[in-house]
């Protein structure tokens, strides 16, 4: 089964200080049909203004990664950790029993774009954690890198879940193949340019879900960057 989800059949929401497009149901955006996927729970697209973002709030009970496509992003957390996170960072935030933090703008004069994802946890509870890691260009060039991962094999983050999160960039003849074992559900989701995922043409804040297929398909790019969810289902 293959479905795509296009970038203008997402979620909106404008606040003046931030634009987000909502993969999922979230906040004010309720669709039963998009409720998450698998152990995927949120995608959100967000823009943020310059000196602007999400005060301290709280979670609990999830798995959050975040990617930034162009920007700083400024993080402060109850754990300690501060830091700014730009293009090629991907940070990792286990909320477990409970954690507060903070978001912001890290410019004063630039935008901040990034994707903000949320995985549910294999179990709930346990101590709150955190992880920050680069993933240079080269990495990532006519191939998926494995960025998050439930082991952290070779230098992805560690997730409680047993799910894997691959980024490649692709152009003219680069490809890529990802196979899905039986029973694993693949989602795709295009953060800028254009690629053509299992014979299927897709730009960028495109969807494609896939279940009960064998592999996951990436050809054809134009400046294409894109993230690869190999999930349980």
């Amino acid at each position: 089964m293959l479905e795509i989800r296009r970038a203008d059949e997402r979620g909106y929401a404008d606040h003046g200080w931030l634009r987000s497009f909502h993969s999922f149901s979230f906040a004010d955006y309720r669709d039963p049909r998009h409720m998450g996927f698998g152990a995927l729970r949120v995608i959100n697209e967000d823009r943020v203004a310059p000196q602007a973002g999400f005060g301290a709030h709280g979670h609990r009970d999830m798995e959050i990664v975040s990617y930034v496509i162009s920007g700083a992003l400024a993080h402060q957390d109850s754990m300690g950790n501060g830091s700014t996170i730009r293009p090629g960072d991907v940070q990792r935030m286990s909320a477990g029993s409970g954690v507060q933090h903070s978001e912001f703008n890290a410019s004063s004069t630039d935008p901040v774009h990034f994707l903000q994802v949320w995985i549910h946890p294999a179990a709930p509870g346990g101590a709150p954690g955190y992880e920050q890691r680069h993933f240079a260009a080269d990495a990532k060039r006519g191939r998926l890198c494995c960025i998050v991962a439930p082991d952290g094999a070779e230098g992805a983050l560690r997730i409680g879940q047993d799910a894997r999160i691959h980024a490649g960039l692709f152009d003219a003849a680069e490809s890529a193949r990802l196979p899905l074992a039986p029973g694993r559900l693949g989602y795709v989701h295009i953060v800028r340019g254009a690629l053509r995922v299992n014979g299927h043409a897709l730009a960028a804040g495109d969807a494609l879900k896939l279940r009960d297929e064998a592999q996951v398909e990436l050809a054809g790019g134009d400046d294409a960057e894109v993230l690869v969810f190999d999930l349980p289902a």
